[in-house]
């Protein structure tokens, strides 16, 4: 099977998010089952170009409610002695910033402090928003939905290291020296904009 191309996985995004917001405002039953067939579409147009089963991508896009708008990813930068703590996913094995999903109804500080006690067993305090980044711009891999991200400079408070049912292990690392990123979470623009901000304290949030 062919691997999904970026071209694909836009048209199919945006096929999904517009039968999403349909079926949200659809007035009777014709527009609803049309808007379930756009969604039937995109799941074939993913199933057709990765190995990704129709049924399962049909599933993920069923789940999806209400007005289709960007999801929040949250991360916590996390600095002592001029590292910054990492831990490696299981999903991919790779390293990346704690982090994931703000839940409906989150802070979104808080909700990083929570992913970084979760996944890497520390108490820490966001202190600023390093930058608000589009995860999909700047050559990014695209993912099944567009979502924003939120990188805070957080402080330890509390806490020791210890693993979670998401994470294998929890490393701090010099910026020179860092393990391979899981780049859908933590990447270098991410990585540079933090050491920037650690350089020049003043320096504003970053944001796209």
């Amino acid at each position: 099977m062919n691997k999904i191309t970026p071209k694909v996985l836009e048209w199919a995004r945006e096929i999904q998010a517009l039968a999403q917001t349909g079926l949200t405002f659809a007035p009777n039953h014709y527009e609803i089952e049309r808007n379930k067939r756009l969604l039937e579409i995109a799941s074939e147009m993913l199933t057709e170009n990765s190995e990704l089963g129709k049924e399962e991508a049909l599933s993920v896009f069923l789940r999806q409610q209400g007005y289709a708008t960007p999801k929040v990813d949250v991360r916590a930068a996390v600095i002592k002695n001029n590292e910054i703590l990492l831990v490696r996913e299981i999903s991919d094995g790779k390293w990346s910033m704690p982090g994931g999903w703000a839940d409906v109804g989150d802070m979104p500080a808080e909700a990083a402090e929570r992913e970084a006690k979760e996944e890497s067993g520390f108490d820490v305090k966001a202190k600023k928003v390093i930058g608000v980044f589009d995860a999909n711009r700047n050559g990014r891999p695209m993912a099944f939905f567009h979502a924003v991200k939120i990188v805070y400079l957080c402080e330890i408070t509390g806490g020791e290291r210890c693993v979670s049912d998401e994470t294998s292990d929890v490393r701090f690392f010099g910026f020179d020296n860092l393990p391979e990123l899981s780049q859908n979470r933590t990447n270098n623009r991410h990585i540079d904009e933090i050491k920037k901000h650690l350089q020049h304290p003043e320096r504003l949030t970053y944001f796209e």
